[in-house]
């Protein structure tokens, strides 16, 4: 019972989530505006609940309020007739011997996890005095000519998960259009962009107000959305109970994603402690901090000064922190670790998938989108869908689906051409700033350094790609609209790719012009590169790779805790804002019928709350895969980069949960066979990253041109003097008219050095490449080459050796079939003996003697043998042995007297 209502109504009789009878469930809610409707919306509203009666749903309208609710009650028969279409598995009655289906696994992964399952680590496990573990049920597709293998005259056979998906099946496919049907005019999605409908969404399980009462919402609550459980693991089958597979196998990938990171982090550590521990001996750190001498030439035209080596001591010192020897093993692994980390989630996924019931789930058995078949239903052309057996209808490939295919992605691709011109026009605004920044006054002030440069060119991009972002996802959903996408979960991945493919561009370009262009191509002071008149920049005092580590340590660790505050505070302020806005007006008397009117119940207290779409679960894999692709493609940058991750993931996954339970309405529960493009996302970034790694350690770090100078050009085969051999000498005379320092605060200054391979002022080619230069150049490129084929031969050698699916769950798969299929051998042989001796007493009012055969366990082979009264030939037959003879095998004595023939499978 609600406080409010014991308050001013005494009593709810049970319509929380009810109906007034207190006895139907709530399992749909739809939601308009009683008021200011025009006659238009109200016909198609009509027409569509009549609609919604005839397929057989209840209908209770509750208009004691200023917004109208109108209530839906799936009975039982349209849930199994649904059920049945929608080719559902649900749980069938125990077999005999099915217990011993499962046997003891004696793998490694299995050992470790019985010993993390020890006393010891108990903290971890989820209680399950709370969370029972279900009884292990076999599977099969749901069909009503099969009553024998299912149970469902319990009253439980079909949970509320699969009452809202049948609900949301019939509210997508019902027409609301009145005489002669416009093929536009169907399903919920329709009315509610046409506004006929504010809002519709199935019911949450109880009120997180009233703890308690116990029911699933609070239980999750309290044991999984909590952050003080941090450590503990999830409740998935729970989890997907509630909020449907899609949902929970969200959860599973990112928990599972999580757990992979402990040893990316782990390793990471190491990375960042051996460099820790090694800077204060790196000798080319000591060169910097002992030269007092070395005068670097300036970074900008004019207005840049002079400025010593030794001004960069500390940063070099940094920097060999996060570049040292341990690096390359680092990329290596998280190489291996990326390739891994995908094989063992398809493992793992495997037995989430068997254990859910997805295993066989598939596009082709989604039924087909009601807009797509709406814009085929003039369409002559059909195609036979294999799995489900009907003819469907299909778009011609040459004059509809390919040119809606072509036409929509390269709209797409000019869009995001759009991203990259936004982003070298912000590269050219900072090159004009470096030129032309005295204009904004002193161009050595902290102001200017710290607030102009990276500030005004970040409220530029914020604004540009502000912009982009939100033409692009109206561009992404009309160019998706366009194609001829059969089901919903390919409508959903397709505009999830268009989006990812911006969104990659939009998160992602400024890093790679950090570690791939920046510096590289800046020229020399007697003859800089220049893009419309502009010097190009230059990498800063600590180079080029301590400029990615900043800007991923940045990203990793400001973006993040940002974003986990935003992660409920936002949700937070706009369920508050939404149940602000929406304060009802109710009124205190009873309808005509006497209806008695509810002031609080479960819809209008879910109204408030933030409407679910597709795009929200996609929005929170968005920020994952970002994430994963900083972790893998730019992680030799920034070694600590797993850890940071990790942390923002242990806290991500109770917000998520948290959020999507109190601020968001209750998620249509789908099905989905695993995480979908996101894996072969994952699987392409893993590849960029091998080849990311290669030019990162060969072209931005020092790695290549240390290991040349030690073991080409040093004596003593190490890198004392290497920085000395990467500064080139430069003649400050020879400055190109416009480049040399106005006013110096250095005297007499005639060379100054710079970081680049190029022959001294006074040699026969001055200021070319010398011919250790093109060394290095060879060097780096069969680097990278050598790099990309042994990590790749790894890779390719490591999904090898893991197979998809662990042996022991393929043999329990077909163990189940064959229990199964002798199941139905048996049922189907003893209805057709039934109806068999049915008929036959009917026709001759004979009577049959049952003889039960002991062919089997299962009594699979059932024999009949007629009274003396019964001598209908088509009753009983015999099989002449061929010959004359006796050896055929169906002549023998339990096949003799009818004809059942038993199939193995």
């Amino acid at each position: 019972m609600c406080r409010i209502c014991e308050e001013l109504h005494k009593d709810c009789h049970g319509t929380w989530n009810r109906f007034q009878d207190g006895k139907r469930v709530v399992d749909f809610v739809l939601a308009y505006n009683g008021q200011n409707q025009s006659d238009e919306m109200a016909r198609k509203r009509t027409t569509f609940q009549q609609n919604l009666l005839a397929e057989g749903l209840e209908i209770e309208p509750e208009c004691s309020q200023r917004i109208h609710f109108i209530k839906i009650h799936v009975p039982p028969e349209v849930v199994s007739r649904y059920c049945e279409i929608m080719r559902m598995k649900m749980p069938i009655v125990k077999l005999k011997g099915q217990e011993n289906i499962i046997t003891p696994d004696f793998s490694l992964s299995s050992t470790l996890v019985r010993f993390f399952r020890r006393p010891l680590f108990k903290f971890v496990i989820i209680d399950r005095d709370k969370f029972r573990k279900e009884e292990y049920k076999l599977q099969h597709e749901y069909t009503r000519d099969k009553a024998y293998l299912f149970d469902d005259g319990q009253p439980d056979f079909f949970p509320q998960s699969i009452r809202i998906a049948v609900a949301h099946f019939i509210l997508e496919r019902t027409y609301f259009s009145v005489g002669e049907e416009n093929k536009y005019d169907i399903g919920l999605r329709k009315l509610l962009n046409d506004g006929v409908y504010l809002d519709a969404y199935p019911l949450h399980d109880g009120n997180p107000d009233m703890p308690e009462i116990e029911c699933q919402r609070t239980l999750l609550l309290q044991e999984w959305a909590s952050v003080i459980r941090w450590i503990k693991h999830q409740p998935l089958d729970h989890i997907k109970e509630y909020f449907g597979v899609k949902v929970a196998m969200y959860f599973a990938w990112l928990g599972f994603y999580t757990h992979m990171l402990i040893w990316a982090s782990i390793v990471g550590l190491l990375c960042f402690f051996f460099g820790l521990l090694t800077y204060r001996n790196n000798l080319v750190s000591q060169d910097i901090c002992n030269d007092n001498s070395t005068i670097m030439c300036p970074q900008c035209d004019a207005k840049c000064d002079y400025w010593k080596l030794s001004d960069t001591c500390s940063i070099s010192q940094i920097a060999h922190i996060f570049d040292n020897n341990f690096t390359i093993v680092f990329a290596v692994f998280m190489s291996i670790w990326a390739t891994l980390y995908l094989e063992m989630w398809k493992r793992y996924s495997s037995a989430i998938q068997h254990r859910w019931g997805i295993t066989d789930y598939c596009s082709q058995a989604e039924p087909p989108r009601p807009q797509y078949l709406s814009r085929l239903r003039d369409s002559k052309k059909t195609i036979f869908n294999i799995i489900t057996g009907t003819q469907e209808p299909s778009p011609p490939f040459w004059t509809k689906k390919l040119p809606s295919f072509l036409y929509s992605y390269s709209v797409i691709f000019l869009f995001i051409t759009l991203a990259i011109a936004a982003v070298f026009g912000i590269v050219i605004y900072r090159m004009s700033l470096m030129t032309a920044r005295d204009i904004y006054g002193d161009p050595n002030a902290a102001s200017t350094k710290l607030l102009l440069l990276p500030a005004t060119a970040a409220v530029i991009n914020l604004i540009v790609s502000t912009i982009l972002n939100f033409a692009y996802d109206y561009v992404a959903v009309y160019m998706t609209d366009i194609e001829y996408r059969r089901t919903q979960s390919e409508y959903n991945e397709s505009l999830n790719l268009k989006i990812y493919l911006f969104q990659f561009i939009n998160y992602y370009s400024s890093i790679f012009y950090i570690a791939f262009m920046k510096g590289k191509f800046a020229g020399y002071p007697a003859k800089y590169n220049r893009i419309l008149t502009l010097r190009q920049e230059e990498c800063s005092a600590g180079g080029c790779l301590m400029e990615l580590c900043i800007q991923l340590a940045i990203i990793m660790i400001g973006k993040q805790l940002i974003s986990l505050i935003l992660e409920i505070l936002v949700p937070f302020l706009m369920q508050k804002f939404r149940e602000f806005r929406s304060v009802l007006g109710i009124e205190v008397e009873e309808s005509e019928n006497g209806e008695k009117l509810i002031c609080c119940n479960q819809w209008t207290k879910d109204y408030t709350l933030i409407s679910w779409s597709d795009r929200s679960l996609f929005e929170e894999y968005l920020k994952m895969i970002i994430q994963y692709g900083f972790i893998t493609i730019f992680v030799v940058a920034f070694p600590l980069g797993p850890l940071f991750a990790l942390l923002n993931n242990v806290f991500e996954t109770r917000l998520d949960a948290k959020k999507f339970l109190l601020y968001y309405k209750r998620a249509v529960p789908q099905r989905a066979r695993s995480i979908g493009m996101w894996y072969n996302v994952m699987h392409v970034l893993g590849k960029v990253a091998v080849i990311s790694s290669a030019f990162i350690i060969a072209f931005s770090s020092n790695f290549i041109p240390r290991l040349v100078y030690m073991y080409v050009v040093s004596a003593d085969k190490t890198d004392r003097g290497y920085l000395n051999h990467t500064l080139a000498y430069f003649n400050v005379s020879d400055f190109e008219p416009g480049a040399a320092p106005i006013a110096s605060k250095f005297d007499n200054v005639t060379i100054c050095r710079y970081h680049e391979y190029r022959n001294p002022p006074g040699a026969d080619r001055p200021y070319k490449r010398p011919l250790i230069y093109w060394h290095i150049l060879a060097i780096r490129l069969a680097f990278v080459v050598i790099y990309q084929n042994v990590v790749s031969f790894v890779q390719i050698v490591v999904a090898w050796a893991i197979p998809d699916t662990p042996g022991r769950l393929q043999d329990q798969i077909k163990r189940e079939q064959y229990m199964t299929n002798e199941f139905i051998i048996q049922q189907e042989k003893q209805k057709t003996r039934q109806r068999k001796c049915g008929d036959t007493l009917k026709r001759r009012n004979g009577s049959l003697v049952k003889r039960q055969s002991s062919l089997d366990e299962y009594g699979t082979t059932v024999s009949l043998t007629e009274d003396e009264g019964c001598d209908d030939e088509n009753f009983v037959r015999r099989r002449p042995a061929p010959n004359g003879g006796t050896n055929d095998p169906f002549n023998h004595s339990r096949f003799q007297e009818c004809e059942i023939v038993t199939s193995r499978v």
